[in-house]
């Protein structure tokens, strides 16, 4: 089986080669660049599996996949990542990538996973793909209701109620009952000192 390894990570790109090769059913070449990649394809093509680092110079993630998938001398191309999101792998799985394969996988793993797509099949880690993506909210943001926050942000620009309320298309007396709930629960004395504490929070 013939396999293009893409990655601008030599380390990584030479200890895959290296795996690979011991197997004796892999005959590997290596590249750093997408340009380079490309290159290759058009003039020592087909290779069964090409395997492209996701931020590699020229790559412009899923432009370069698409542009790879098309090129008749790339049977099957996969997608090699150490900063993808999970959205991404979904997307080039939905878009028929033989693969996905985090840099987190052993070169054992890796091994198992360019075996696994040469016989045809789709490749990509459960626990990579079941992980909740990581959103970190402001302690501050999670202690006040959207119409808070929104509140506060107009005070943090030094709005008054009125022009508040006319931004948020609600009454002015509502504007001041959000206003008085969200000094209780931020314990800010004046407006001056609330729109400070968010300030100093990072929340706008």
């Amino acid at each position: 089986m013939r396999v293009l390894i893409a990655d601008d990570h030599d380390l990584l790109r030479d200890t895959l080669e290296l795996f690979l090769e011991g197997e004796g059913s892999f005959e590997t070449t290596g590249v750093s660049t997408y340009p380079e990649a490309e290159a290759r394809v058009a003039t020592d093509g087909p290779f069964d599996l090409v395997l492209l680092d996701y931020s590699m110079p020229g790559m412009n993630g899923l432009t370069g996949f698409t542009r790879m998938q098309a090129l008749a001398g790339a049977r099957r191309v996969a997608i090699i990542s150490g900063t993808a999101s999970r959205e991404v792998a979904e997307q080039v799985l939905e878009a028929g990538a033989a693969g996905f394969l985090p840099k987190t996988l052993s070169a054992k793993s890796l091994v198992n996973a360019v075996r696994f797509m040469a016989m045809g099949e789709q490749y990509a880690p459960l626990d990579f793909m079941r992980a909740e993506e990581e959103t970190e909210v402001n302690p501050l943001a999670a202690m006040l209701s959207p119409r808070e926050l929104e509140v506060l942000e107009g005070l943090t620009q030094g709005k008054s109620n009125k022009e508040i309320a006319r931004d948020l298309d609600v009454r002015e007396p509502t504007v001041k009952l959000h206003v008085k709930s969200l000094y209780r629960k931020i314990n800010a004395s004046n407006r001056t000192h609330a729109a400070m504490i968010a300030k100093e929070a990072g929340l706008f």
